[in-house]
């Protein structure tokens, strides 16, 4: 059996994935979460093969509870089922772990066979996701500068507000040991050595845009 957990803020919409999937006799709904946060939390408890991932939830964005995720339980697999399809949300799911990306209008029986693949860690991209994603990767590859990932974002803002490694690691539920990985790899790819210019760097180049 693989078991599945569904993660999305609208109870509706949960409701009609369980029963899309219900009927699946290999597929066993194990749990369901409403935010990010929850999701990490569900996946500790229940260790899922594949999470339907919702991305945009007001109680906690599902890129990052994709890559705690994806961080965290490498045996547990990233499977993203929303509305958006813009190039920017392709790439920072892609980016955080997503093993795969679909949209909600995807049909029943290529829902269930793509939580399949996703469980056995195939990648899942439809059509138009793939060329989207293709796109994006290509506009990334152009020499614009450095590209900094959305965890790396969330260190730099942090940094830039002064706390220290431990206080940014209380409040994104990671080590200060990762946390200063973050920013070494900032570091490096900003050509910098501290977290001034690091800062001074990422604002300059409009990767970290000022508040």
């Amino acid at each position: 059996m693989i078991r599945v957990l569904l993660v999305d803020d609208h109870p509706v919409v949960r409701e009609g994935i369980r029963g899309m999937l219900s009927a699946e006799p290999d597929l066993d709904i194990v749990g369901e979460a409403g935010s990010g946060p929850e999701a990490v939390a569900r996946v500790a408890e229940l260790r899922p093969h594949v999470v339907l991932m919702d991305l945009r939830m007001p109680g906690g964005d599902g890129v990052a509870a994709t890559e705690r995720i994806h961080t965290g339980y490498r045996d547990v697999h990233v499977l993203v089922l929303t509305t958006y399809d813009t190039d920017t949300d392709i790439l920072r799911a892609v980016e955080a772990g997503a093993t795969g990306y679909l949209l909600k209008d995807t049909p029943r029986a290529e829902l269930a066979e793509a939580v399949r693949s996703a469980a056995r860690g195939e990648t899942v991209l439809s059509g138009r996701i793939a060329g989207k994603l293709l796109t994006g990767m290509r506009q990334r590859s152009e020499p614009a500068g450095p590209v900094l990932s959305p965890r790396e974002v969330e260190v730099l803002r942090l940094a830039a507000d002064g706390r220290t490694n431990a206080a940014i690691g209380r409040a994104l539920h990671i080590s200060p040991t990762t946390v200063k990985t973050h920013l070494m790899r900032v570091y490096e790819k900003l050509g910098v050595g501290d977290r001034t210019s690091a800062v001074s760097q990422a604002l300059r180049r409009g990767l970290l845009p000022d508040r």
